[in-house]
């Protein structure tokens, strides 16, 4: 449990430790019948100041993340509606993922699509917007069953509610054991609009119903249409 201490000072960096430590329960359960505590970090601290995998000071860009470089013009804020990546033959209308009842991240509920974080930045607006989804459920594969296999330059298309599509470019894909998840390096802010496609990885264990990584794609804004 986080501990809210108010003051002028220290909320604008505790709403973002908190946004980032909900953010990253949902990469803890996203294979369908895991129950691996999340991650989170120490209240009172913004992504900025450390945790894990973090680099002090660091805000914007990091090393082998997406540094912004050549992105377009942030757009305005507008709830994402259709995730479609072509280079996985991947099309999928989007849940909207708020938190639930105990604080926590909500999953998506249908294993063939995947969801928005809806606290955090729609995807096209200044910072890392957040769209995750199953790798597999009850054996069978789900919407980000190839995730692992997209490759720098690939192409992310996210079709927003006020018609516009904003079209992300991958700048990486990482892959990090769920007790080590550098929750800074994914949920920092950025100076540019930034897309992180999260869901599990690694070899699945059928006997504890569990994968042990994480799957992250790293994308940044580079057009729209």
């Amino acid at each position: 449990m986080i501990t809210v201490r108010r003051s002028r000072r220290g909320r604008r960096a505790l709403g973002c430790a908190v946004a980032a430590a909900l953010a990253t329960v949902l990469v803890a359960g996203c294979g369908g019948q895991e129950t691996a505590p999340p991650q989170s970090l120490p209240a009172g601290q913004s992504p900025a100041q450390g945790g894990d995998g973090a680099q002090d000071g660091a805000q914007d860009g990091a090393p082998d993340g997406d540094s912004g470089a050549g992105a377009a013009a942030d757009l305005p804020k507008s709830v994402p509606e259709r995730l479609s990546i072509p280079s996985l033959q991947v099309s999928s209308t989007l849940e909207t993922l708020g938190q639930g009842k105990n604080g926590v991240m909500e999953t998506p509920r249908d294993p063939d699509k995947a969801g928005w974080y809806r606290p955090g930045p729609t995807p096209g607006s200044q910072g890392p917007a957040v769209i995750a989804g199953h790798v597999s459920w009850n054996g069978a594969p789900s919407v980000f069953e190839k995730l692992s296999t997209m490759k720098t330059g690939d192409t992310i298309e996210v079709a927003r509610q006020d018609g516009k599509t904003a079209k992300f470019t991958v700048d990486r894909v990482a892959q990090y054991p769920k007790n080590k998840f550098p929750t800074v390096e994914v949920y920092k802010n950025l100076d540019h609009a930034g897309l992180r496609l999260i869901t599990c990885g690694g070899e699945y264990d059928e006997g504890k119903h569990y994968y042990p990584d994480n799957v992250v794609v790293f994308a940044s804004l580079t057009g729209s249409a």
